[in-house]
Formats: structure tokens, C-alpha cells, sequence
């Protein structure tokens, strides 16, 4: 597993971390707490549970609830509480068509447009993928996997593309990370996001998007297996 040192460098160039605000900590937090089933799907949770569980005040907390509700991992419901969103195979395979379509894009145009650092910064995230994939480390992977989003999504310049990947991040995640032991290969998909990074980090525009596909693939049979 990555050092306090390294994680801390990853995070800076990357832009995953350090929040730049109260209401990116409260995001942050709470979006890990969901995608990695902390919050379990179908539960209710309580606004002011969750300023006392993160540390932070109502303000915040209230703003990430309502950016997590955009992007459907939360229902707002008034004056009953806040309910953790459930997802299955079907939902997520729409999702997939989705994120194919715009992440390909994304891919393509980060590595045309990605400066020195950002390069430097995704083969960072691609060591770290496969160091996760050999020591199976689920949770660098996921924390990997978002900043490696985010840097892409940064790197191509394409607010209206971004715009549609931050709604279905959150949601990817979150289905692998329910599912995963039971029909993912970790390793194997660690592997496939180190690759695109590397060639999004190459500047090699069909090779990224070729890899994404193969991750998409991947992720599509993935998901079907978990409907059997």
C-alpha cells in the first residue's frame, strides 16, 4: 500500500485532495462512506447524524447531500430524511452505455490536452493501480479510481463532458464495490485502469480510448455476471 507521503503527493497533483472547501470534505466523505456500502443502499440516514459522524456542520453536509442527490446516490426526501439509493444490473448497465460513450470522449481529449504534470500525475495513479492489484487492496483502488476520474476529467477541458461524468462516477463505483467479491477480478481491473492511464499519460489518443473500451468490456461482463 502507498505512504502517508505518496498518497499525499498523488492527491495534490491530482486534485482528489485536499478539499478545497467544507462542502468537497463533506462530499468526500460521505461519497466514499456510499460507494463503499458504509451507508448501506435503502437505509435512512439523518442530516444531523451525519454532521456529527464527519465532523462538520450543517452548511456543508446539507450542500454534499444535495450534490450527492444529482448524482442519484441519495433521495432527499422533505421533512422524512435522507435514503441511501438502491441500485441493480439494469440500472447500471444503462450507465455503462452512458459512461462509454462520454469517458471515450474524455479519454481521447486528456491525452491531446493533458499538461506535463497531469501525464506525470496519471502514471502515478497507474503504479498505484498495480500496486493494488497485487496486494488486492480494494480500497486504494477505489480512492484511485476516483482521482484517476477526476484527473481526466480535468485533463480534456470539456466542462459539458465532465458535467455528465461526475453524475455516473459515484454510481460505477458503487455497484463494483457491492459486487465485486462476488464476480469482479480485482487485479485484472486494476490492470485495465493502470493502462489507460498510461496511454491517456503517453498522449496516445487511440490507444486510450481503445483501452477504455477494453475496461467497459470489461465492467459490462462484469455487471451481467452479477444478475446470474
Amino acid at each position: 500500500m502507498q505512504d502517508t507521503a505518496h498518497k499525499g503527493r498523488l492527491a495534490t497533483t491530482t486534485g482528489a485532495q485536499p478539499c478545497s472547501s467544507l462542502t468537497d470534505e463533506a462530499y468526500a466523505a460521505l461519497e466514499e462512506r456510499i460507494v463503499t456500502l458504509e451507508m448501506t443502499p435503502g437505509s435512512d440516514v439523518s442530516e444531523q447524524a451525519l454532521c456529527q459522524e464527519i465532523g462538520l456542520g450543517r452548511t456543508p453536509v446539507r450542500e454534499a447531500l444535495q450534490r450527492l442527490a444529482r448524482e442519484g446516490l441519495v433521495a432527499i426526501m422533505p421533512r422524512k430524511g435522507i435514503r441511501v439509493t438502491e441500485t441493480d444490473p439494469i440500472r447500471q448497465l444503462l450507465v455503462l452505455e452512458v459512461r462509454r460513450e462520454v469517458e471515450r470522449l474524455l479519454s481521447r481529449t486528456a491525452a491531446a490536452r493533458a499538461s506535463e504534470d497531469q501525464r506525470a500525475a496519471l502514471r502515478e495513479i497507474a503504479d498505484g493501480m498495480e500496486n493494488a492489484a497485487e496486494t488486492r487492496d480494494d480500497r486504494a483502488f477505489m480512492r484511485l479510481d476516483r482521482a484517476m476520474n477526476l484527473l481526466v476529467i480535468s485533463a480534456a477541458h470539456n466542462e459539458y463532458a465532465a458535467g455528465a461524468m461526475r453524475l455516473i462516477n459515484g454510481q460505477s463505483r458503487r455497484f463494483w464495490y457491492q459486487h465485486y467479491r462476488q464476480a469482479a477480478d480485482l487485479p485484472l481491473c486494476a490492470r485495465l485502469h493502470a493502462a489507460q492511464a498510461r496511454a491517456i499519460a503517453a498522449g496516445n489518443e487511440v490507444a486510450a480510448a481503445a483501452e477504455l473500451d477494453r475496461l467497459i468490456d470489461y465492467t459490462e461482463a462484469f455487471t451481467r455476471a452479477t444478475a446470474r
